[in-house]
């Protein structure tokens, strides 16, 4: 069975800069993905190749196995079925929020308008609201306005450009469950784009992160943070430290926190230099354990202690520590290392 959206092998330039190099992606029906990276990486590009705003230069582009965009042929942006939701809500000031959401609707006869207003209010919680005027809204109740007028039409694809990047944090964290909530119950095919990791993980089901016109990795959230497929991947997602290791057997690694088991890059044989992943919760607080660090910085975060810790060696970890463990800054703490997730590679030459 074929996805319901796929992209193969897709290009796209600008001139002579070439902004997406062969680019694939598979999103099955009622999938939730995203694309994630650092601003000019692409990903809003390939947002507007799949709506039709920007040609492709060579691979295609398929929605429900029809093909939408190849070099020299595509389909106009209105005959898609792909609804936007842009990063600022382009709502319009003069229509209530109820004819907010039924011009979504003008183009589709075969869908009774007030019915699907109604059942869209209720679904984003806004039947109080339906007739006041977006400036009367909250910045949350803007961003749903904008959501139900997308969905209106039921869309085949719908595709969310940065649509939380204008909220304050609390808020953003928050509408982005309810977005997922809604997305899943209308069992709506979605691609979002945004910078933000925790975004991206509270609302997508798979993450493509890009670099420079190109996916390094496509996986769920959890590959994504445990199983790293590059060493920008590694970089890029979570927080982490690489501390330097040695390969000291099969499948067996030392570093200065112990020996560590898992999977190793065919390249890695033994005895070769690698540099291993630590993540802040691999490295354990343990009054008991005879591994000692200094605490050398501290961020509160409520429930928890964001530590930085050194080593005797002077290397650097990080380390979540329950916050009732309150330690000052030069305080020697124990530690232990909880690594389930071998991730090592190379050496990086410096």
């Amino acid at each position: 069975m074929s996805a319901l959206l796929e992209l193969r092998n897709v290009r796209h330039s600008y001139g002579d800069r070439e902004v997406l190099s062969n680019l694939t992606i598979y999103v099955d029906k009622g999938m939730i993905a995203c694309l994630l990276g650092a601003s000019g990486c692409g990903k809003t590009t390939v947002l507007r190749c799949i709506a039709g705003f920007e040609p492709v230069t060579a691979g295609a582009i398929a929605i429900n196995g029809v093909v939408m965009s190849r070099p020299g042929d595509t389909t106009p942006p209105e005959k898609r079925r792909v609804g936007i939701v842009f990063q600022d809500f382009a709502l319009f000031p003069h229509l209530t929020v109820a004819r907010n959401i039924a011009f979504g609707l003008r183009t589709a006869g075969d869908i009774q308008p007030a019915g699907r207003v109604s059942e869209l209010l209720a679904t984003v919680g806004l039947e109080q609201v339906a007739n006041r005027y977006p400036h009367e809204l909250s910045g949350g109740q803007q961003q749903r306005v904008a959501l139900a007028r997308a969905l209106a039409p039921r869309p085949d694809v719908m595709l969310l450009d940065e649509p939380f990047s204008n909220l304050d944090v609390t808020m953003r964290e928050r509408l982005a469950q309810e977005v997922r909530d809604i997305l899943k119950q209308q069992n709506t095919t979605a691609i979002l784009v945004t910078h933000e990791q925790n975004e991206a993980f509270n609302i997508a089901d798979e993450i493509g992160i890009m670099a420079e016109g190109a996916i390094e990795q496509w996986g769920t959230p959890y590959q994504l943070y445990h199983e790293p497929a590059t060493r920008f991947v590694a970089d890029f997602i979570g927080q982490g430290v690489f501390l330097p290791g040695t390969v000291t057997g099969h499948d067996e690694v030392r570093i200065e926190l112990g020996v560590v088991r898992g999977p190793l890059p065919e390249a890695c044989g033994h005895g070769a230099p690698v540099d291993v992943l630590t993540r802040p919760d691999d490295i354990v607080h343990d009054d008991a354990s005879p591994m000692r660090a200094q605490v050398v910085h501290k961020a509160f975060r409520g429930a928890e202690f964001l530590y930085t810790l050194q080593l005797p060696s002077g290397g650097r970890v990080l380390s979540l520590v329950p916050s009732h463990h309150d330690h000052d800054i030069g305080e020697p703490i124990g530690i232990r290392l909880d690594m389930n997730h071998l991730v090592a590679f190379p050496r990086a030459q410096t």
